[in-house]
């Protein structure tokens, strides 16, 4: 698998750096994705590769790469895979500030959907394409090393820039937009955190050989 970097999951390891997450988002209410996300996450190997706990078909966390090049088309933040099942999940990393998911306009009641979303959504649904498009061919198949399965992820903004007005109205578009017949997981940072912090503690109950 070409650009992939093997991993070994290690629990331990991964909740250190889920504590520093933590610190993070508590230090900073405004995050930069050039800055602060990036850098972090590629400075945290295990926590990034534990969001693949997201696809149920994971098994193993055991695959992870940055700025990955699919197809020398597009450039994914991140990607993370379980080699065993061949499945990866396609990750995209936006700001976050007041304006990262919804932006107030002059002239109406109800904000529109902010640049940096619509943004991030696009490029997932780009990545969907050209994968799709590509599914039959060997290139996809030398470059992953078989056929896979592929699922996209938006992180983006901070809960306390969301209304309930607007909570309500990412979760209804999250449940009705379908692309290629999959959901695209979007969450803000602090929803991230909480839940992978259940995630872990679920993972520990279940796997002692990992702790």
């Amino acid at each position: 698998m070409k650009n992939f970097e093997k991993l070994d999951f290690n629990y331990q390891t991964c909740k250190n750096e889920l504590d520093e997450f933590k610190n993070l988002l508590d230090k900073q209410k405004i995050l930069s994705e050039a800055t602060d996300i990036l850098p972090f996450f590629r400075n945290h190997k295990q926590l990034s590769v534990f969001l693949g706990s997201y696809v149920p078909y994971f098994v193993k966390f055991d695959r992870i790469a940055f700025e990955y090049q699919l197809f020398g088309d597009f450039s994914c933040d991140l990607v993370v895979g379980d080699s065993s099942k061949d499945t990866y999940l396609f990750i995209e990393f936006e700001n976050a500030n007041d304006k990262s998911i919804f932006e107030k306009k002059q002239t109406k009641e109800t904000p529109e959907w902010s640049t940096r979303f619509e943004h991030g959504f696009s490029q997932i649904v780009d990545w969907f394409w050209k994968l799709d498009d590509m599914k039959h061919t060997t290139t996809l198949q030398n470059q992953f090393g078989n056929l896979i399965q592929y699922y996209g992820m938006l992180v983006v903004g901070r809960n306390t820039y969301l209304e309930y007005r607007e909570k309500i109205r990412k979760k209804w578009r999250l449940e009705k937009v379908l692309i290629d017949s999959k959901h695209i997981i979007c969450l803000t940072f602090d929803e991230l955190h909480s839940d992978l912090s259940d995630r872990l503690h679920q993972y520990s109950s279940v796997d002692k050989t990992k702790i």
